[in-house]
């Protein structure tokens, strides 16, 4: 409302003095600063909906756009994820081009190794530990651009028990820090206790 007021009283400004004491000239200002307010905010909105980045509503455009099925229900982040792998798979495949296109899912620092003699690419995820939540994704985006003679192998980190031994802990001090198993897996001693 503070941006109304602000633009009434600039619009007020505008006009002769006698107008100030016009209760319907004010009350005319008072409903077209309103109107202007929010239409700039609809153009705002509208704009966002340009960039990936800050597209929401817009998303299923940019999902069009790229040929992907509306996915409505899934996470704004690993929608956008999947629109940018599109957008970045485009063109001869390297293995520059298989990191940009799994980079653009966010899910940590990755290795892409390509194995000639077993026709075989492999991706590890290095960066964050265990099974990234959008690996459907991820999969369908690498096995879209990559040729297709050669297979495709994911590989993830987990928790080693030399990691483990090298913080120290004995099993009641790890039963105290209350991990399930599945969250001790990706646990990293070295990122704090």
């Amino acid at each position: 409302m503070s941006m109304t007021y602000s633009l009434a009283e600039q619009m007020m400004g505008m006009l002769p003095k006698y107008y100030e004491d016009a209760l319907a000239a004010l009350a005319i200002i008072e409903r077209e600063a309103a109107e202007l307010a929010f239409a700039s905010g609809q153009l705002d909105e509208a704009f966002r909906q340009i960039f990936l980045e800050t597209a929401t509503w817009g998303l299923s455009r940019w999902e069009e756009a790229c040929g992907i099925p509306a996915s409505g229900s899934k996470p704004l982040d690993q929608r956008r994820s999947l629109i940018k792998s599109r957008l970045r798979g485009a063109g001869t495949v390297t293995l520059a081009v298989i990191r940009s296109v799994v980079d653009s899912f966010e899910n940590g620092e990755i290795s892409v190794e390509e194995k000639f003699g077993d026709w075989k690419v492999i991706v590890t995820f290095i960066g964050k530990r265990g099974v990234p939540p959008n690996l459907a994704d991820v999969k369908s985006a690498v096995r879209e651009i990559l040729p297709a003679h050669l297979l495709l192998e994911f590989q993830f980190t987990y928790l080693r028990w030399e990691e483990l031994d090298a913080a120290g802990l004995d099993w009641n001090e790890l039963e105290r820090l209350g991990f399930s198993w599945d969250a001790l897996e990706v646990w990293n001693p070295a990122e704090g206790k």
